[in-house]
């Protein structure tokens, strides 16, 4: 029987794309903006793009955040993608202007320090022998990527216990997380082609 996935609808996203991956990738998908389907789903995907700031008060004018939490804290599966993967960690500082996050995650999201931004286009990742989301992946695959932000510095992560896949852009960047039932990615697994959609096979088998 098909999982029950909610793709969270608080304002941003690529709403359509996500449901169509997921749905592609066998689940039975609801995009919604109602919190006790937020609650009671098998999985809940909590997309984003734009800036870190807007997604958060999309997020807290829907009071999305205690539910999100609640989830991660009882262990039923979350996936973060792009801005979605960005407002999970403790804050992001865009344009001098710093905004507080979920805090689900230790860190910060910063610019990237690279020549050129945004980040746009096909790159690989690096993820640790330990990771779920990308098993049976072959290594060097790539991911969509669209982003000027991201989180540079994976120590805090590292530290808190996280499998923490990375990518390069200018530096090395996080361009992935699994922690217990949390999971997030920078890149858009529902723009990746056959490598995304097996990554959302892989996370949608943990449910």
């Amino acid at each position: 029987m098909a999982k029950n996935v909610v793709v969270l609808d608080y304002g941003s996203g690529n709403l359509r794309s996500a449901e169509r991956a997921v749905a592609r990738a066998g689940a039975d998908v609801t995009v919604t903006d109602d919190l006790a389907a937020a609650a009671s789903a098998d999985g809940l995907v909590v997309p984003g793009v734009g800036a870190f700031a807007a997604c958060m008060a999309g997020i807290e004018a829907l009071g999305a955040g205690p539910v999100i939490a609640d989830r991660v804290a009882e262990g039923r599966p979350v996936l973060g993608i792009c801005v979605g993967m960005q407002v999970l960690f403790e804050h992001g500082d865009e344009h001098g202007v710093v905004t507080k996050g979920l805090g689900l995650l230790p860190g910060a999201v910063t610019r990237l320090p690279a020549d050129r931004l945004p980040h746009m286009g096909w790159n690989t990742v690096r993820p640790p022998a330990s990771s779920t989301l990308f098993a049976g992946l072959p290594a060097e695959s790539r991911f969509y990527f669209v982003h000027s932000y991201g989180v540079v510095d994976p120590a805090p992560l590292a530290s808190s216990g996280a499998a923490v896949t990375t990518a390069r852009h200018g530096a090395d960047f996080v361009a992935a997380v699994e922690r217990g039932a949390l999971s997030a990615a920078q890149f858009h697994p529902e723009k990746s082609a056959d490598t995304g959609a097996a990554l959302l096979r892989n996370w949608l088998a943990t449910l």
